[in-house]
């Protein structure tokens, strides 16, 4: 992902507007297919003198930002190691002490002879039982600049261009207060789609009908949070791709841009043609209810478990259940829904809108992490699971059970 510093927009009034590269621009191409080789023809070398290779290539062209911000995503592909014979700090800690014994005894000298680093790391090499150039490898090898590229993910420059554009829109998304995603045209299968990486990336989310044949996500920006903005921004730009991949979508931010965080305006929409860079791999489930599934299937014999849930109303909005309970002799269904990572605010807000609205049958598993008082839960038409890391099915069937009579 792109750093602030490597972000290029421009701006029109109150908006913000990325300047995209052109994905067919022969100079970017070109420039993309150099990039690749310095990374792909250098395997050992260090970080560093991959950054001075970029450099000789690049150092003196105009656009830098343009080079830098292609070559940190191609950094992003790489797989570095430290290679020391023994921990660097280990190595530092002998070469500054010898170095500073050293010193004490040139400040000593009559002569005033001049400080000899090689002794130092001859000295220090007899002591750890390595050669001096070992130790001269190992004195830094755990910084960034010392790591040596062992593993590349290879991409072509086509690709490597479409992934600048998506990752320029994902940096901006970082400085949002809030993010509203109008979809239309999609299939029910697309929108439960949709929902469950809404509830996979952990982001806060309200949905609405906005049209005949379109959804509205309403989406909390990491800048409308108190804590963990850092995390939930980056979150939510792992997002973006599955809007990108939806057929018609119009999406507007609310920033803080700059130091004074002045408010902003970001638009993306699917006529900007931007290209999700990774698989669609369906349908995402957090490892803790994966966990859940799996030991359900194997202790519950009475009952299914599926993920395909369907999209239900809920007052004003709507509603996607995490899974759906069906009782195998009787064929009746109960939802099971899971409150894990939530605002406050909107937790309250979904409890208010079941407690008002819920017709189906459905079990309610609360995360202790969310702190949620028994009152909260009074008057709910559900069954009430708490749990630690994860749901207990047997606990989970029980409380289904109770819902079907």
């Amino acid at each position: 992902m792109l750093t602030g510093k490597l972000v290029r927009v421009r701006y029109s009034r109150n908006k913000v507007v990325p300047i995209w590269l052109d994905t067919a621009e022969p100079q970017w191409l070109d420039a993309a297919e150099q990039l690749l080789t310095i990374f792909r023809d250098h395997s050992g070398r260090t970080h560093g003198e991959l950054d001075e290779l970029v450099d000789e290539e690049f150092g003196d062209l105009p656009d830098q930002l343009i080079y830098r911000g292609l070559a940190k995503l191609l950094e992003d592909r790489c797989e570095f190691e430290v290679e020391s014979a023994l921990p660097p700090d280990q190595i530092r800690e002998a070469v500054f002490r010898a170095g500073a014994v050293q010193r004490l005894a040139l400040n000593d000298a009559e002569a005033r002879p001049v400080f000899d680093r090689a002794a130092v790391l001859a000295q220090v090499a007899a002591t750890l039982s390595l050669t001096s150039g070992q130790v001269e490898q190992g004195l830094f090898a755990d910084l960034k600049s010392g790591q040596r590229l062992i593993r590349f993910d290879d991409i072509t420059p086509s690709r490597l261009l479409e992934r600048y554009n998506v990752a320029l829109a994902q940096a901006v998304l970082l400085r949002a207060s809030g993010v509203e995603i109008a979809i239309r045209g999609e299939k029910p299968a697309k929108y439960r789609q949709l929902l469950r990486l809404v509830k996979f990336h952990r982001l806060v989310c309200d949905l609405h009908r906005g049209g005949p044949d379109e959804y509205v996500l309403k989406l909390d920006g990491p800048l409308s949070l108190f804590s963990a903005t850092q995390k939930y921004g980056l979150q939510l730009a792992l997002f973006l791709p599955a809007v990108l991949r939806c057929q018609e979508f119009e999406l507007t931010a609310e920033l803080r841009w700059g130091p004074q965080r002045n408010p902003k305006v970001f638009t993306l929409s699917s006529e900007d043609g931007l290209v999700a860079h990774d698989a669609d791999r369906g349908v995402y489930v957090p490892p803790e209810l994966a966990m859940f599934v799996e030991l359900f299937r194997k202790k519950i014999a009475d009952w299914e478990i599926s993920e395909e849930t369907e999209l239900l109303p809920l007052g004003q909005g709507f509603w996607v259940p995490d899974f759906r309970l069906v009782h195998k002799a009787s064929g009746k269904i109960v939802y099971l829904d899971v409150l894990g990572f939530w605002r406050r605010s909107h937790a309250e807000k979904h409890l208010e809108n079941l407690r008002q609205h819920a017709r189906q049958p459905f079990v309610l598993a609360v995360s202790e992490q969310l702190h949620v008082d028994d009152e909260e839960l009074q008057a709910l038409p559900a069954g009430i699971h708490r749990f630690r890391q994860m749901p207990l099915p047997d606990e989970v069937v029980k409380l289904a059970e109770q819902a079907l009579k």
